[in-house]
């Protein structure tokens, strides 16, 4: 086992240092064992961290093809937008890859990386949010017992192949004033049987919609900004405001920008990363 490998954090959808959502970024010529990741994301203590490994063992700088794995500091998941583009920048910037295309093999499929001008794009599944009735607990959880629910809210969508629940309201206002009750929202959330909670609304003046992305049912309460929540707001802001092409802002305490995209049947998802730390993490066999 190797006594130590180098470790990132980058800050992603964003070109400033401090905003976006921060990820950890760990390229090895081999893969680690899925305990020592693991333990890494735990470390690192971020939302996720990507470990990544040429398909071939070959070279880090000379491949086009990766596997990617994310980790959060409690378990894996299938995907994750911020930690691949991420993952992305160091590939990038610190390996100076060459790739015009890169390949990451996923437990959510093949994902495309490509550089678009000063951005990263990524080529995402896309996600299909379909209409459903909002139980009430949600209202009592987004902190509207004492309102009228139908003078904010517009309807809300469940995809269920990502668990993710999306509710529209009729302004941005109102998306950045919510403040909910986390713990009742987290049992609200698994009372549903979803692992996230978008918020949404057409912002109409910088960019076309705004969202936030609230996960307390598995430990995170608001996340910075949601990759894998674009995928589902793209069709979903695509068929309401007839657009292919979009800018979104995600408007959490830290904020990030995502450029977004509904190609054949995929979601582009499009941005900025900032490198904000390299460091030596020693690993004892």
């Amino acid at each position: 086992m190797n006594k130590s490998i180098t470790i990132f954090q980058v800050d992603s959808f964003t070109g400033v240092l401090f905003k976006g959502n921060p990820a950890g970024v760990c390229i090895t010529d081999k893969a680690l064992n899925d305990k020592i990741m693991q333990n890494i994301a735990l470390e690192m203590n971020l939302s996720e961290t990507a470990f990544v490994t040429p398909s071939n063992y070959g070279s880090i700088s000379s491949s086009s093809k990766f596997t990617i794995r994310w980790f959060t500091p409690a378990c894996e998941v299938d995907l994750c937008g911020h930690a691949t583009l991420a993952a992305a920048k160091i590939l990038y910037r610190i390996y100076n890859c060459k790739a015009e295309i890169i390949k990451f093999a996923s437990k959510s499929g093949e994902l495309l990386i490509s550089k678009q001008d000063d951005l990263i794009q990524l080529d995402f599944p896309v996600g299909d949010p379909q209409p459903v009735e909002l139980p009430e607990y949600f209202k009592d959880a987004l902190r509207f017992s004492d309102t009228d629910w139908s003078n904010y809210y517009v309807q809300a969508c469940q995809c269920k192949n990502m668990g993710i629940l999306l509710i529209c309201f009729k302004s941005a206002d109102i998306i950045r004033n919510i403040s909910p009750n986390f713990t009742d929202l987290a049992n609200a959330e698994l009372a549903f049987g979803n692992k996230g909670i978008i918020i949404t609304a057409e912002e109409g003046e910088d960019y076309d919609f705004i969202s936030r992305f609230f996960a307390p049912g598995v430990g995170i309460n608001e996340d910075p900004v949601t990759g894998a929540a674009h995928t589902v707001l793209t069709p979903y802001w695509s068929a309401k405001l007839n657009k292919l092409k979009m800018r979104a802002y995600q408007a959490s305490q830290r904020g990030g920008e995502v450029h977004v995209e509904l190609k054949d049947n995929r979601v582009l998802l499009s941005g900025k990363a900032v490198i904000a730390l390299e460091g030596v993490m020693y690993l004892r066999g």
